[in-house]
């Protein structure tokens, strides 16, 4: 008796190996029925080979036939050797794709060979026409750069500045406005004309500076006009305190030195409103009658053209006829020497019944006496209706122009009282005393300051 063997665990010999064989049977016949799946995969990826149109003939496949042991079993495949032969039958079934996707690929190939030769020649006609325009554009832009003046100013880059580097650029902004408003002060028109047509930038350069200064006063007299005009529109056109106009509602404004023609902004905007108000007056009451609705033709004028609204001119010489306006306006314009071309202008272009309104600074009247300014304008052939000097800074002034009746209602007033006042008869001595003193000296040196600022 062996060392581990127990009694009662022995079997005899037959028996255990007839149980080992049956294991041995059910096990192979898994693994048969496993082989033969594998077998009809492999007939099926055959045919559909065979149907797939290639060039090449495709061999077939051999079949493997299995191993039989001497027992009569087939023999155990392991793991590795299938996977070796799925592999080798996926390979084998791409390969016929493969071979139509490079043909496939040739044939693109060639196909963009024969398109880039063909679109070659119209290639290079393209590009000796861009040479062509080129060279006829580069005469053109020296040209062009030729006629323009050489002291015109670039426009300044956009820079995110520190807030130092922006008042050292307010500062030099300032001292430009200043030099060039003292050019504009001490020279006539005619060399204010000419100073622009040579350096466009410097009327850009002005305004800007201008801007900024307005909006440290108290007060714009361009509002203040609008407001005077909304203030009158309360009366009818036409009537004693109302606006001149004519009997249909228009009312023509000349805006003498406009800059940036803000007067004629700000009226088109007030006339829309009225256009508004009006009609929902119409609609909310049943029987209401239809109003006369203010019609506003403004022509701005200036040395240049900023915008669409802007008629440039020298205002000493306005393009309009003889008493075709009703409304001459003067905002901080009297600049020239020669300011008081500028109101005969303004007259020659008024109406009868029309008026000048008129706004200049305080510290340009001596001693802010606007005596001798008003008197002045009384020998021009106007009438002083009105002097507002309730503002810190400015002067507002109405005038207007007498019609004949007018004029004849006054002399026979001034005949019954004999008064030893002047009548408008007798301005036209008082223009030969003016010419003599105009002559002597100009009348932005003697009548009105102009704007000069202290050096620093």
């Amino acid at each position: 008796m062996s060392i581990f063997k127990v009694e009662g665990w022995d079997l005899p010999q037959t028996i255990a190996v007839a149980t080992s064989k049956d294991k041995q049977r059910r096990d192979q016949k898994k693994k048969d029925k496993e082989q033969y799946e594998l077998l009809k995969k492999l007939n099926q990826t055959e045919e559909k080979e065979e149907e797939t149109p290639t060039d090449e003939p495709v061999q077939p496949e051999k079949k493997r036939k299995a191993s039989v042991d001497e027992d009569g079993f087939t023999q155990v495949k392991s793991k590795k050797q299938k996977k070796n032969k799925k592999t080798e039958v996926k390979e084998e079934a791409q390969k016929p794709e493969e071979a139509l996707v490079n043909e496939e690929k040739k044939n693109k190939a060639t196909k963009e060979a024969a398109e880039a030769k063909e679109e070659a020649p119209v290639k290079k006609e393209k590009k000796d026409k861009k040479k062509k325009n080129k060279a006829t554009e580069e005469p053109t832009k020296a040209k062009e750069e030729s006629t323009t003046p050489a002291t015109t100013v670039t426009a300044p880059l956009k820079m995110k500045l520190t807030p130092l580097q922006q008042k050292m650029l307010d500062k030099l902004s300032g001292s430009r406005f200043r030099w060039i408003n003292e050019q504009l002060y001490t020279t006539t028109s005619e060399e204010a004309v000419k100073i622009i047509k040579e350096q466009p930038s410097m009327f850009d350069e002005y305004h800007a500076g201008f801007r900024s200064q307005v909006q440290s006063w108290p007060q714009n007299p361009v509002n203040e006009f609008v407001k005077q005009v909304i203030w009158r529109m309360q009366k009818p056109i036409g009537a004693p305190g109302g606006m001149p106009g004519e009997r249909d509602g228009t009312i023509t404004v000349a805006d003498m030195g406009c800059g940036e023609a803000n007067l004629a902004l700000e009226l088109a905007k007030y006339q829309s409103e009225a256009e508004r108000e009006e009609k929902k007056r119409l609609r909310t009451k049943k029987f209401a009658k239809p109003g006369k609705l203010p019609k506003f033709v403004v022509h701005s004028f200036d040395l240049k053209k900023a915008n669409e609204r802007i008629t440039v001119a020298d205002i000493k010489n306005v393009p309009l006829e003889d008493e075709s306006v009703n409304v001459v306006v003067f905002c901080l314009a009297l600049m020239g020497t020669n300011f008081l071309d500028f109101i005969k202008e303004g007259l020659r272009i008024l109406k009868p019944n029309g008026e000048i309104w008129i706004a200049e600074i305080k510290s340009r009247f001596a001693d802010n006496d606007t005596k001798e300014f008003v008197s002045i304008l009384k020998s021009l052939g106007l009438f002083h209706k009105s002097t507002d000097d309730s503002n810190k800074m400015f002067v507002r002034f109405e005038f207007f122009k007498p019609n004949r009746q007018y004029l004849q209602e006054r002399e026979e007033k001034e005949k019954r009282l004999k008064s030893k006042r002047r009548t408008f008869e007798e301005a036209d001595e008082e223009d030969e005393t003016l010419a003599e003193r105009r002559s002597k000296a100009p009348e932005g040196k003697w009548l009105l300051k102009p704007c000069l600022y202290k050096r620093r």
